[in-house]
């Protein structure tokens, strides 16, 4: 069914992920017919980059994260969310009627929008960094560690996700060294000791990254303690790196209210924004949980937020 652009829809849900297709499983079942944009890169967020998922409820065994997204995205599209998987490029969200347009050129207006748009990877910032992108260099380790095949590799990070990724990166390294700029590992104790307790994984704290080393892919890393100052090359073949997210707020800044690191700001208690209308959730907001089942959970309250807005309005 394609979407219709002549008429007013009730609601547009912009983003994917636990947040975007919670709340487009809510929002068809209050009879809203939500028009969910999905991404066209990006269609179920960050999960689809990640492997197992051990602790969403109701999945004793565990599930993939890519399975998770597969299943919560049927589940809107039965309950007759119409899911179009292409981008959101602009949106007017201080009007009544809402206009957005989509990457294909259509402009579609909506009563109430849900802003679901999630977090992207952190870059180091490194000029070489962005240049060896693909060709050594890279941010998700269940998409391209599988190239890494008895190579020595670092990660960059020191949160669970560094973690999570360097114990994965084990299945197929010689070598996994485990790189922080402080002399602390912010991680969960439990991730911590399951990455100590990996005989693959090396720690190298007080350290940070400064350069990436190659011509055509990468050969090295120039390396800097942070607490004497000398430099040093460091040989990988790989740099994966995991040292956070950034919200995709970039095309709300200015319209709806965001913190200083660009997270949309809500009331406290709702998912509403500074704007009529306009609801946001997940990881767009979320800079203190991060998980999946909380960004589930915000979605579901931005469908409520939604329905009571729609019902009064």
């Amino acid at each position: 069914m394609s979407v219709d652009y002549d008429k007013v829809h009730e609601l547009v849900i912009v983003g994917s992920g636990p947040a975007g297709y919670t709340a487009g499983v809510y929002a068809a079942r209050a009879q809203l017919d939500p028009v969910l944009y999905e991404g066209s890169v990006t269609a179920g967020g960050a999960l689809m980059n990640t492997t197992e998922v051990e602790n969403f409820p109701g999945f004793k065994d565990g599930i993939m994260g890519p399975d998770l997204m597969d299943q919560m995205r049927k589940q809107a599209s039965r309950f007759g969310a119409q899911l179009v998987t292409d981008d959101i490029t602009e949106m007017k969200l201080d009007l009544d009627i809402k206009e957005l347009t989509d990457g294909s050129g259509n402009t579609i207006k909506a009563r109430a929008v849900i802003l679901a748009m999630g977090s992207a990877y952190k870059e180091i910032g490194l000029k070489n960094e962005k240049r060896l992108s693909g060709r050594g260099v890279s941010w998700c380790a269940t998409c391209d560690g599988f190239f890494f095949k008895e190579q020595v590799i670092a990660v960059v990070g020191g949160g669970d996700s560094a973690m999570e990724e360097a114990n994965f990166l084990t299945k197929f390294a010689k070598k996994v060294v485990l790189i922080h700029r402080r002399d602390q590992l912010r991680a969960s104790k439990i991730m911590i000791e399951r990455a100590k307790a990996n005989p693959k994984i090396e720690f190298l704290l007080n350290t940070e990254v400064i350069d990436v080393l190659g011509e055509d892919k990468v050969t090295g890393l120039k390396l800097k303690n942070t607490v004497t100052g000398q430099e040093s090359d460091g040989d990988f073949t790989g740099l994966f790196v995991a040292i956070g997210h950034l919200p995709r707020s970039e095309l709300v800044v200015g319209q709806v209210k965001t913190n200083a690191e660009g997270y949309v700001l809500v009331e406290s208690g709702s998912t509403k924004t500074n704007l009529s209308g306009v609801f946001a959730s997940g990881d767009l907001v979320d800079f203190t949980y991060r998980q999946a089942i909380t960004a589930a959970g915000s979605g579901c309250q931005a469908a409520l937020d939604a329905e009571r807005f729609l019902a009064g309005h």
